[in-house]
């Protein structure tokens, strides 16, 4: 059975000092409440081992925002997937749209990132979606179905059944327009097929196929309400504890 989701991704956002606060307050407002879903908080790297230690791994799962496409060696400035998995993270954010947008991460890149994460035994939230010129020019259906292919199909079965997907409407981050709960729902059930006319219907049932696109407590319960909906990767709503929850309890 395919789980439901809600990850926080906080960015670049938030000192050490300020992070480890909002750690504790999102690990504190679970305290008694059996949510209807997987939390997870996806925080920068230099917060991951100091959040870990203020968390309750059976509550609240950690994750990081990126990692390298390289194992390790002379790559300064990089953090590798078994530097990530090292500070007790058990996910990673993979191929975001701002990654690809700022950074020029292509699905080459990527396959070595999932690679990686799979041999330190991280799981992907992995991201595809497009941007406004090509929700208008139509091309929608075939930019996210290429993403996926080009990135992920080369992966067996088994190990595709270990990636979470991330839809973004790349036009609905930080813009504060959010794609219709029926747009939502179309695009997570495309996503879905696509993923059966490759690996069968029983894989594609099980994968979690999160919303990215400015998610908040007022529009949660109507976007995860939709069937092919299972969760949101929520960016700005989880920078404060009270809004994370109120997606959180959404379900």
């Amino acid at each position: 059975m395919r789980k439901n989701i809600v990850a926080g991704n906080w960015k670049m956002n938030t000192t050490l000092q300020e992070g480890v606060a909002l750690a504790k307050d999102v690990n504190a407002a679970l305290e008694g409440v059996q949510p209807k879903c997987d939390v997870i908080i996806c925080v920068p790297f230099t917060h991951l081992a100091s959040v870990n230690a203020v968390i309750d791994a059976n509550k609240l799962g950690l994750g990081a925002e990126n990692c390298a496409d390289h194992a390790s060696g002379a790559y300064t400035g990089e953090i590798s997937a078994a530097m990530v998995a090292s500070t007790g993270a058990k996910y990673v954010i993979l191929g975001h749209s701002e990654r690809r947008q700022y950074y020029g991460e292509t699905s080459e890149t990527l396959k070595e990132k999932v690679a990686l994460a799979f041999e330190n035994g991280l799981t992907p939230i992995f991201c595809i979606g497009e941007v406004l010129e090509e929700r208008e020019n139509g091309t929608f259906f075939d930019v996210v179905k290429e993403q996926i292919e080009s990135a992920l199909f080369h992966l067996s079965a088994e190990d595709f059944g270990r990636i979470i997907l991330a839809y973004e409407p790349v036009w609905a981050i930080g813009t504060g327009k959010t794609a219709t709960d029926d747009q939502a729902q179309e695009m997570h059930a495309f996503i879905r097929g696509v993923i059966a006319d490759k690996y069968g219907k029983e894989v594609a049932d099980n994968t979690s196929i999160l919303y990215g696109g400015s998610c908040k407590p007022t529009n949660a319960a109507a976007l995860f309400a939709k069937p092919d909906v299972d969760g949101g990767l929520i960016g700005g709503a989880a920078l404060k504890a009270d809004s994370f929850m109120g997606i959180v309890t959404a379900f």
